[in-house]
């Protein structure tokens, strides 16, 4: 038994296998990645030149084979992720490019107005209150008009701003900040806006973000704030 030993030790048949081994990892470790090649390589020549003296265990060589069916489903999963994002890019793209141009009620608290027409807006309630009012105040900070909108149900509650101010005389056109407000459990409370905007451009997030619209006149806000799209 020590002379078959012996011969093993010194055979060429384990020289081989020790220059197999070494090539391959030589080259997973060389700046490239261990593949799936490689590593059935790697898998072959074990099998080829384990001692037959002391054969390789087969729960060790179904484990490495479980540990391969991984691997090649992890890069399968990564290739359909990629696609899907790829996808999900494009969609987002056509999007972007139907939105350009048009009419948005946006939630943001403040409107580019063009004072010769009415505007329309809408106050989130959160509950139902007594009295609720919009303050609309222009870009140097002075307020022009308050509207008293009474008492509200929980819900959308809709507004109109007529263009003028408190004195009855036109605003001129520009840029109004609208304020609502209500008083809830004894509390001076804010209240959510959702106003008319148009879409001058539209950024797409190269990372998977959400879309941006970008508002004239107003800056940027995300799609989920957006609660209708119009002509």
């Amino acid at each position: 038994m020590s002379v078959i030993s012996d011969v093993l030790a010194n055979s060429s048949v384990t020289a081989t296998t020790s220059t197999t081994t070494d090539s391959l990892t030589s080259a997973a470790t060389g700046g490239q990645e261990l593949g799936k090649d490689a590593f059935l390589q790697l898998l072959v020549t074990q099998l080829k030149n384990q001692n037959p003296l002391d054969p390789q265990d087969n729960s060790e060589f179904v484990a490495q084979l479980a540990q391969f069916s991984s691997l090649e489903g992890i890069t399968t999963l990564n290739d359909t992720v990629t696609g899907l994002a790829s996808s999900y890019n494009s969609s987002q793209a056509l999007q972007a490019s139907s939105l350009v141009g048009r009419s948005v009620i946006a939630q943001t608290d403040k409107a580019v107005v063009d004072t010769s027409k009415s505007l329309n807006g809408t106050v989130v309630v959160p509950t139902s209150v007594s009295a609720a009012t919009v303050k609309i105040t222009n870009l140097e900070g002075k307020t022009i008009r308050t509207l008293e909108m009474g008492s509200q149900s929980a819900g959308n509650a809709s507004f109109i701003w007529d263009g003028k101010d408190d004195a009855g005389a036109v605003a001129p056109a520009g840029t109004y900040t609208f304020g609502a407000t209500t008083t809830i459990d004894g509390t001076n409370t804010s209240l959510i806006t959702y106003l008319p905007a148009t879409v001058n451009s539209v950024t797409i997030s190269q990372t998977g973000g959400e879309l941006m619209l970008n508002l004239a006149g107003l800056g940027s806000v995300a799609l989920s704030k957006v609660e209708t799209i119009g002509i």
